[in-house]
């Protein structure tokens, strides 16, 4: 389409997106550094860093902020809902149907509805099981 620039896919950004396709665990830019440096040796936290928040501005990655630690990046980016673990700090996908009625409920407050993000806190399956054995 004339007019349309399509966003650059450098080796890195490539690497990068490889890394994270198929992930369910929301690995934080330390994580995916680790896996990409593997492959390209020479790259920096610093790069990945960059090319994350990049990815994510063009809609490729969802970034998801944690109130208590780094942010997590998820491939997945229909939307959906999340759940963090107070205990082992794993972020979770969360199979709940996306409540679009929020963005009718605020139009008529007035309101202009882009999209909306939901975070879950508490403890996860495991962390929970664990705790009720303790």
């Amino acid at each position: 389409m004339p007019g349309l620039k399509l966003p650059r896919m450098t080796k890195q950004r490539r690497a990068i997106l490889a890394a994270l396709q198929g992930d369910t665990s929301h690995p934080t830019a330390e994580e995916i550094y680790l896996r990409v440096k593997r492959e390209l040796p020479h790259i920096s936290l610093a790069t990945v860093y960059r090319n994350l928040r990049r990815l994510a501005e063009e809609g490729l990655v969802q970034e998801i902020p944690t109130p208590h630690g780094p942010a997590r990046y998820d491939p997945t980016t229909r939307p959906h809902y999340h759940f963090l673990c107070d205990e082992c700090g794993r972020v979770y996908d969360v199979r709940l149907a996306v409540q679009n009625r929020f963005h009718h409920e605020l139009a008529l407050q007035g309101f202009k509805v882009r999209a909306h993000e939901m975070m879950f806190y508490g403890l996860c399956p495991a962390c929970n099981r664990q705790n009720a054995q303790s």
